[in-house]
């Protein structure tokens, strides 16, 4: 499935990209004050019936000293430091669907209606993300909130990485977890009543869906670079028992790659 995201974040790069939750893992890049690119994305959604999901990744990355696009957020940097940053941050959240890209008979086999299922919008959040970097290690929280009225919901993510130098390759990898609000995720992964056939919802409540993942970049020829990221999160009970997903399902899958330029 292909599919526009929002114009707020149509721009942005792939260095966060697989945050279609928004939690993030961030993909080094050239010390530029611009980045250049395209990526593709690529992630296994979990949900019924649905394909491989798949979405254009444009790389166009900024850093300036008050302002940055980084990955699927907009950032202004409140307190910075060195080794310690506190931003005002806006970011996309994508993790919505289409209902006709799900599966008919996937669903009814989990008593839910096809022609009464209701899309799953993708959002905007807006919030406060702190970063802590000393060494090769990097600490990144985030607490953001729906401002698009879609779930209404908010969330609070902690991402750890360790940077990792091979030849000319840097690797990070990493791992953390994302809280999300019970509003939140009854969104993305409850059942109304009115969308089953036995007129008996299912609401999802409050969850906390840990990651794990490795971010990598490469040079290539000048100011040319191999970007990519590889993420697995593990769905806990609370979503995973959700009948919008396939059955038995554990966690979701995504991977990112791209080729950018630096300026």
């Amino acid at each position: 499935m292909i599919r526009p995201v929002l114009f707020l974040t149509l721009l942005l790069p792939l260095s966060a990209f697989a945050q279609s939750d928004s939690s993030e893992q961030e993909v080094p890049a050239a010390d530029d004050r611009w980045t250049l690119g395209l990526g593709v994305s690529a992630k296994d959604t979990a949900y019924a019936g649905e394909d491989i999901q798949l979405r254009p990744a444009p790389l166009i990355n900024f850093q300036g000293e008050r302002f940055y696009w980084q990955g699927v957020t907009l950032g202004m940097h409140l307190w910075n430091t060195p080794n310690f940053s506190l931003d005002a941050v806006v970011s996309g959240r994508f993790d919505g669907f289409d209902t006709k890209d799900l599966g008919r008979e996937e669903l009814a086999a989990n008593g839910i209606d096809f022609d009464r299922l209701d899309d799953r919008d993708d959002a905007a959040d807006a919030g406060i993300a702190a970063r802590w970097q000393w060494q090769a290690h990097q600490l990144h929280v985030r607490a953001l909130a729906d401002i698009t009225d879609t779930s209404s919901g908010y969330e609070l993510s902690a991402d750890y990485g360790y940077r990792v130098q091979l030849g000319h390759t840097t690797l990070i990898p990493g791992v953390g977890a994302r809280w999300m609000s019970d509003d939140m995720a009854n969104y993305y992964y409850g059942v109304a009543p009115k969308e089953t056939f036995a007129g008996v919802g299912y609401q999802a409540d409050a969850a906390l869906v840990p990651h794990v993942g490795v971010a990598f970049s490469h040079p290539l020829a000048g100011k040319w670079r191999l970007q990519g990221l590889l993420r697995y999160q593990f769905l806990p009970n609370e979503l995973s028992d959700s009948p919008l997903l396939e059955r038995d399902t554990s966690g979701t899958a995504q991977f990112v790659l791209g080729v950018s330029r630096g300026f």
